[in-house]
């Protein structure tokens, strides 16, 4: 279902630093705005909206687009700073809302995965499905969560972890009124098989799929 457009939101600082970065990533990749927002699973237009900063991406748009162009979303979001430092203090990691999940930097910049701490609410994105290359690691640590993998949805408690290959279509929602808190991490992938998109596929890119791993478009707003 193509997103809705509602009046731009007051621009925020990360809002001011990823919208110039998502427009540099794409003209250094040589990707006209078209190639590049086939390749993520966005409308040409919605892309357009992001990189002029007058929409705010969704946590997994954001780590879709991080995948597409080989980084992370912390240097989508202009935290990257010199060497990667092994260690990231509590105090140091800003909570940065997306989409309506909060997440954390839990680990270092500049490295094959990235970990993050998630708080999911409840309702929030529960028909967005997941379908990109690479492996996803989580652990609940607070309330519970439905994780649907193909057509399998299992409840997490705190404590309950997970480890799947995340070509497999998954879905994550707070199972709970209080929502969820997950430890998340996830390869980064910087290959052509980046292209294929965290959301529903675009034509394209469903092609390139396995028939086991194709999913159909999700219900509700993708952004």
């Amino acid at each position: 279902m193509a997103a809705t457009d509602h009046q731009p939101p007051a621009a925020h600082d990360d809002d001011l630093v990823l919208a110039p970065r998502l427009r540099d990533l794409r003209q250094a990749a040589g990707l006209t705005l078209e190639s590049a927002a086939s390749r993520a699973g966005l409308s040409a237009a919605h892309l357009s909206r992001l990189e002029s900063g007058l929409r705010q991406p969704s946590l997994p748009v954001l780590l879709g687009l991080a995948r597409m162009y080989g980084t992370t979303v912390s240097d989508l979001l202009g935290e990257t700073a010199g060497e990667p430092d092994p260690i990231v203090r509590g105090a140091d990691a800003a909570a940065v809302p997306a989409g309506g999940w909060t997440y954390w930097r839990a680990g270092g910049n500049g490295r094959a995965m990235q970990a993050l701490r998630l708080h999911i609410p409840a309702g929030a994105q529960r028909a967005l499905v997941r379908v990109h290359p690479g492996e996803e690691w989580l652990y609940v640590t607070g309330g519970t969560l439905d994780l649907t993998l193909g057509e399998r949805t299992h409840t997490l408690a705190p404590g309950d972890s997970a480890h799947f290959d995340s070509l497999v279509p998954h879905q994550l929602a707070a199972a709970g009124g209080s929502g969820a808190d997950v430890l998340f991490m996830h390869t980064l992938m910087q290959s052509e098989t980046s292209a294929l998109c965290v959301g529903a596929p675009s034509a394209r890119t469903t092609a390139a799929l396995p028939a086991a791993h194709r999913t159909a478009t999700p219900r509700g707003d993708r952004s």
